[in-house]
């Protein structure tokens, strides 16, 4: 029997065995990553100098675009290695390493989703007292959270992975080193990490979740008491965006998570893993440029200036 300490790489079987399929994978996923990092950064230096982007909803959308640039670098370039690599392997170190960061980023982002949530509450329940409620010091206190809470998390749940045992069977059926296949490759130590997995993944989703579907209570009710047509089509719109993304992440993530590694689910949720991965750190800039007025009239303001230098 090999402890996890002992053993020195993971072959990762990743999603097909096809060459061709795996080429393709290569050019399609290499150009995901490639308008993931340029848009998420462009997100983020567009809120930096855009003074009408200045409020705590676009404080909260920069550091999501922050915390999508590293969720899908911990996973893509290694991904597009053994794409076109024939060993397909992954380091005992950097296995953990992804474990981590991957556990880490993700409590962070569900956090920070309550955050936005909790601020929209904040800026269509209470407008007049909105400023002084989302100053700068509660920002910062809540942007703070689910960074210290995210990484102390996955602190916990990697040591939990540490004590996992295999039998010689070094082949995890994924595409990166995800909890659920390594639980169900191991042949021992998996009572404790896969019970901790499931409560934990339970507590933070549905404790993050609830702070959102409260926040957007409040928010209905808001929006309700308005009078004004055009207030109603405002706030909807405002909120629509972080709707979208919410929906998005939490259902994937609750599909993969929330349930017993099986062989049936690891093969599933391979496949729900592609997209909240690649494609929903992808997809964030555009849901949040494509349907908010702001962002579009700030963002052709600094193209605008940038011909009129050149």
């Amino acid at each position: 029997m090999l402890n996890f300490t002992d053993v020195t790489e993971f072959i990762l079987l990743g999603l097909t065995s096809r060459r061709e399929w795996q080429i393709l994978f290569f050019v399609i996923f290499l150009l995901v990553y490639m308008i993931t990092v340029v848009g998420n950064i462009g997100m983020i230096l567009l809120i930096k100098v855009s003074p009408q982007l200045s409020s705590p909803m676009y404080f909260f959308l920069s550091h999501l675009s922050f915390v999508d640039v590293w969720f899908s670098s911990n996973v893509t370039p290694k991904m597009l290695e053994n794409l076109l690599s024939e060993t397909k392997t992954i380091s005992y170190a950097g296995c953990l390493a992804q474990c981590f960061f991957f556990i880490a980023l993700v409590h962070v982002e569900i956090f920070i989703l309550a955050a936005m949530a909790f601020d929209r509450s904040m800026a269509i329940g209470s407008p007049l007292l909105y400023g002084s409620k989302m100053s700068r010091t509660v920002c910062i206190r809540l942007i703070s959270f689910p960074y210290a809470y995210g990484f102390l998390t996955s602190l916990a749940a990697t040591l939990w992975t540490y004590g996992l045992y295999f039998c010689g069977k070094i082949e995890i059926n994924h595409f990166y080193c995800a909890d659920p296949p390594l639980i169900k490759m191991a042949c021992a130590g998996t009572f404790v990490k896969e019970y901790t997995m499931l409560i934990l993944a339970g507590i933070n989703f549905v404790y993050s979740l609830t702070v959102v579907i409260l926040s957007y209570l409040f928010i209905l009710i808001a929006i309700l008491r308005m009078k004004s047509a055009e207030g109603r089509r405002k706030a909807f719109s405002t909120c629509g965006s972080h709707l979208t993304a919410v929906v998005i992440f939490y259902g994937t993530l609750i599909f993969m998570y929330l349930r017993r590694p099986t062989e049936e689910s690891v093969e599933q949720g391979k496949v729900v893993a592609v997209f909240y991965t690649t494609v929903i750190p992808m997809l964030n800039p555009m849901i949040y440029s494509l349907r908010n007025k702001d962002v579009k009239e700030a963002m052709n303001k600094v193209i605008s200036k940038t011909f009129l230098i050149k």
